[in-house]
């Protein structure tokens, strides 16, 4: 990823309170040191309990979690958070296996980046969710809190919320929240990968996308073999097959 364009801060998204959890102190350094360089407001921890104890206090407008901690395990962070806040959260691990990247994303992270990196790639990967996390919706500007309903199914926009027929709840990612509303904004229209993510440089092997959609599939109980919502158009992206009503 090119990094070289970087600014130095963008008004909408400066000022923005991240939350680090890394037990390296030179790797915690360096994190913290380049993002308040670049604007944004850095607290580090050492240990998830101690992160954790300070979401509840303050709720932090993205968190970015290290899997190897001395005293809980990384997934189990990203899941609590998760649970907790509608906040992004990006995995940093040493873990490269395939596995694990898929196992966070389905945790409920919206990036998961690989040790060692790139200062300003982190930065710029903080910058694209906290944008996702910001973005109203396409034409509901004016209007954020709008409820789409659709196959039985309510979605809150501001809060990411998705409320079942029988009033069960179930809780979206900044992610899985961004990528439905893109979906109830343009039902039945085929939607390529690049859009659906609100980005223009996706790698053809790049699968995050596809553990998302298995994710928000398994969210509104849609089968992945045979879905009725989410639907894939091989080699053109993918169809939400559905009529939203907005309330």
């Amino acid at each position: 990823m090119p990094t070289a364009s970087l600014s130095p801060a963008e008004p909408a998204i400066s000022d923005k309170l991240v939350y680090l959890v890394e037990d390296d102190l030179s790797i915690s350094r360096l994190i913290v040191t380049i993002l308040r360089d670049y604007q944004f407001r850095c607290e580090s921890f050492r240990t998830g309990a101690t992160l954790l104890q300070r979401v509840r206090q303050q709720p932090p407008d993205l968190v970015i979690v290290d899997l190897g901690l001395p005293d809980m395990d990384g997934m189990a962070i990203v899941r609590q958070v998760r649970e907790q806040q509608r906040c992004g959260v990006i995995i940093l691990s040493g873990r490269g296996h395939v596995g694990d990247r898929v196992m966070g994303l389905e945790t409920g992270a919206d990036d998961y980046i690989m040790k060692p990196f790139e200062p300003r790639e982190l930065v710029a990967r903080v910058r694209s969710i906290l944008r996702r996390c910001d973005k109203p919706a396409e034409g509901h500007a004016a209007n954020p809190t709008r409820c789409a309903c659709f196959a039985g199914w309510r979605y809150e926009m501001d809060s990411y919320k998705l409320l079942a027929a029988d009033g069960s709840e179930r809780t979206l990612s900044a992610g899985e929240g961004q990528m439905l509303q893109r979906f109830l904004e343009r039902p039945n229209r085929v939607l390529p990968r690049e859009q659906l993510l609100g980005q223009d440089d996706i790698s053809p092997y790049d699968r995050s996308i596809d553990v998302r959609i298995s994710r928000l599939r398994r969210k509104l109980e849609d089968d992945s073999y045979n879905p009725r919502l989410i639907k894939t158009v091989y080699g053109a992206g993918y169809l939400f097959v559905s009529k939203v009503d907005w309330v």
